[in-house]
């Protein structure tokens, strides 16, 4: 018998002797292809890039994970309870690794013969997500033990879990508890109730079959086991833990929201980011605040959306985008469901036709639009004519027509069309090029064409202060005279003729400088522009930043023939404003990575030492010459105008750009349509 016992002595001895010597030479063979535990500290998660107003107003999000790093002390202690409850309660008391577990998951790759759990603590998933793969074998499992141990030694608890929070992955892109909890309920993990808290905690084990939006079912089940874990633990008490497990399972869909609609100003932002770090801009969590307050772009969005839409229907009703007579009503909605609402102009069909107005579907059930709406829907004939009026809604609209409706403040809705006509508009702080408001069109999921800066039209009369400011240069003053009569210009190579004439068909003789400017004379323009030389006059105006290449080498520059930009218009214009200094327009103030220091300079002041002067000269003359009174304005422009506030010959004709160019007292504002 103690033969016996001393053999089972020596037996145990030699088998822990042989463990001990497996285990050292995993360890020297495995721990030079370790990775360092130090990097943990310094590490950097993948955050997505965001684009916010000046205000701190978000305007958009970019990047295929959805993170927001949550610091451990910002952990609700109930989260830290319904997370270790379900993937590691020992996690307190061990070194990295639990025996215990290793030992069940042993136990079942005996009984069942193919690997069921990895036995892994909290400690070994952070080895794992950061260093390893997802590989299943032997060696990655030694070392997936070796760096958890080293882990533990190097880091404390706390440091642990908060790398292991903001690492997993957790369903619907959401990577982190703080992601999640948006992503699923809208609010932050520190808002979220215990039970919301234990449905996150039950997601890292599978995240797709026990995703609350997939699988609710499953998903509610895990969520009960787990609060029902953290009640046999003592986590929580009875009280709680019935009322959690009573709570139904709340979770929807929710996307980051945007609080400012700007999409052209948040592609500038993300194509200058793009530009300077490459892909490392998606997931380097940088913060993009930019120069635009939210105000003024909601007023700027305002302006181009109204305007252009008013423009677009004084032109007649161009009728229904499709006709679906004779479809059920499931058919339509279906239809519904292929459509896509532009800039606020939502799809609907025509149900029904009375004699007050329409009845609609929509995406969100049926509605009527009144008769009140629908009566400036003339006929559109061609681009120079209309149709008769219309006397009542069958005269615009039938049953089956596929149509646009607007939304209106109190919930009503008017009948509407998408506008043919495109603008943009820009908006400039003079002294600094501050970017304070940009519109790059009518709706941006429609063309991502940004025609603020991309598109270059012929500015016409807007251009026509530049010209007068090299006159101003070239010796003459606000009271010169110029004479304001017919000229006629013969090309003796192409044997034609050109006889410019002014807007009004009208000539004034003898005109001061002053009030041929605000009263916008072609001529004297072009007298002005063949006095001065057009070479010297072209070479004045590269001063504003104008390329060469887009001023034409004759008499036409005169009346604004040059193709610019509404970025490159206000840019020029805001010298006007400014004392004479050419200013260089930019979007961004400060860009600065997710916990971490500002990457780029803060906000310029003043006049920088690379920008130059127009005028060597104080220029108060060329302001006060170019301002212009509204009594004067109203004189000058007394006609019906355009959106784009110039006169046109015939109200119907559908002008190939139109501009606007104004210099209040903060801004510089340039706009086309």
């Amino acid at each position: 018998m103690i033969r016996l016992l001393k053999f089972f002595g020596y037996s145990i001895v030699a088998i822990v002797c042989g463990l001990l010597l497996v285990l050292s030479g995993a360890y020297l063979y495995l721990s030079p292809g370790l990775p360092s535990v130090e990097a943990l500290r310094s590490i950097q998660l993948q955050i997505p890039l965001r684009v916010y107003s000046s205000d701190e107003k978000l305007i958009a999000e970019f990047g295929e994970m959805r993170r927001t790093p949550i610091r451990f002390a910002d952990i609700p202690p109930n989260f830290i309870s319904a997370l270790l409850s379900a993937e590691d309660d020992n996690f307190a008391n061990h070194y990295g690794v639990d025996p215990s577990s290793l030992v069940r998951a042993a136990t079942q790759l005996v009984k069942s013969g193919h690997i069921q759990s990895g036995g892994s603590t909290i400690t070994m998933q952070v080895a794992k997500n950061f260093f390893l793969t997802s590989e299943r074998s032997f060696s990655r499992k030694a070392t997936e033990i070796l760096l958890a141990l080293q882990i533990e030694r190097q880091l404390t608890k706390d440091e642990i879990l908060e790398l292991y929070v903001n690492k997993i992955y957790l369903g619907n892109r959401a990577y982190g508890i703080e992601a999640a909890s948006q992503v699923y309920y809208g609010k932050s993990i520190r808002d979220a109730s215990l039970a919301q808290m234990a449905m996150i905690a039950g997601l890292p084990k599978a995240p797709s079959r026990f995703n609350p939006l997939a699988n609710p079912a499953r998903s509610k089940e895990r969520r009960d086991w787990i609060l029902g874990r953290m009640y046999k633990l003592g986590k929580i008490d009875q009280a709680a833990y019935e009322s959690a497990v009573a709570e139904p399972l709340n979770a929807s869909y929710h996307v980051p929201t945007p609080e400012v609609n700007a999409p052209y100003i948040a592609e500038m932002a993300r194509a200058e980011m793009v530009g300077r770090y490459g892909s490392e801009a998606y997931t380097e969590g940088f913060r993009v605040t930019t120069t635009v307050p939210s105000n003024l772009q909601e007023i700027a969005n305002h302006s181009v959306h109204e305007g252009l839409i008013t423009y677009d229907q004084r032109h007649g009703y161009r009728g229904p985008e499709s006709r679906l007579p004779g479809k059920t009503l499931s058919a339509w909605t279906t239809e519904l469901g292929k459509q896509r609402s532009i800039s606020g102009l939502d799809p609907a069909i025509v149900t029904q036709v009375t004699k007050d107005g329409i009845q609609v579907l929509t995406r969100s059930g049926e509605a009527h639009v009144a008769w009140d709406s629908m009566k400036w829907a003339r006929p559109f004939l061609n681009t120079n004519s209309m149709g008769p009026m219309p006397k009542q809604p069958s005269d615009v609209a039938q049953v089956g027509d596929l149509i646009r409706v607007q939304r209106q403040k109190d919930d009503s809705l008017k009948f509407s069309q998408v506008p043919l006509a495109q603008g943009a508009l820009v908006s400039l702080d003079p002294q600094n090029g501050a970017i304070r408001a940009l519109v790059g069109g009518f709706a941006f999921e429609q063309s991502n064409y940004n025609r603020a800066t991309q598109a270059k039209r012929q500015p016409g009369s807007s251009f026509k202060p530049f010209v007068y400011s090299a006159a101003l240069d070239n010796g003459y003053t606000a009271a010169s005279l110029v004479n304001d009569a017919p000229i006629v210009f013969v090309d003796e190579y192409l044997d034609k003729v050109w006889r410019p004439k002014n807007d009004t068909n009208t000539f004034l003789g003898p005109i001061r400088i002053r009030e041929a400017l605000y009263k916008s004379r072609n001529l004297v323009s072009i007298r002005l522009l063949q006095a001065m030389g057009v070479g010297k006059t072209i070479d004045y105006m590269t001063r504003f930043g104008f390329a060469k290449s887009d001023l034409p080498p004759n008499l036409s520059l005169a009346l604004g023939t040059a193709t610019l930009t509404p970025m490159e218009i206000a840019t020029g214009w805001s010298t006007f404003a400014n004392g004479g200094y050419k200013i260089a327009p930019y979007l961004s103030t400060r860009s600065k990575a997710a916990m971490a220091t500002p990457c780029s300079p803060p906000t310029r002041h003043g006049y920088p030492a690379t920008w130059s002067m127009v005028w060597p000269r104080p220029t108060g003359l060329r302001y006060r010459a170019t301002a212009v009174s509204p009594s004067r304005r109203r004189q000058a422009h007394r006609r019906p105008q355009t959106p784009a506030h110039r006169p046109n010959r015939k109200r119907q004709r559908l002008p190939s750009a139109s501009w606007t160019a104004a210099l209040p007292t903060s801004s510089t504002a340039s706009c086309k349509t």
